[in-house]
């Protein structure tokens, strides 16, 4: 199975990537063909700062779970009102 392939699954997932040149936290929002979209979530603030394309060949790692992932998920959810 391709990475590509595997990270359709994770769609609007909390995640941590590792990538060539950098690494962030955020949410994957679409996996193309030969790239994905990913939101990077500035952990200080807890909002998304930016949009990157990544070239799936590029990334190294990626975390969907752990302790770090896990307290992003927590400070996001604690600022979601009901209405």
């Amino acid at each position: 199975m391709r990475l590509i392939e595997k990270l359709r699954e994770y769609t609007n997932q909390y995640m941590f990537i590792k990538w060539a040149c950098g690494s962030e936290y955020g949410k994957l929002v679409s996996v193309g063909d030969d790239f994905i979209e990913f939101d990077v979530i500035n952990v200080d603030t807890m909002e998304y700062s930016e949009t990157l394309l990544i070239y799936s060949p590029l990334i190294f790692e990626i975390a969907v779970g752990g302790a770090d992932v896990q307290r992003i998920l927590a400070e996001v959810s604690s600022k979601l009102t009901l209405e």
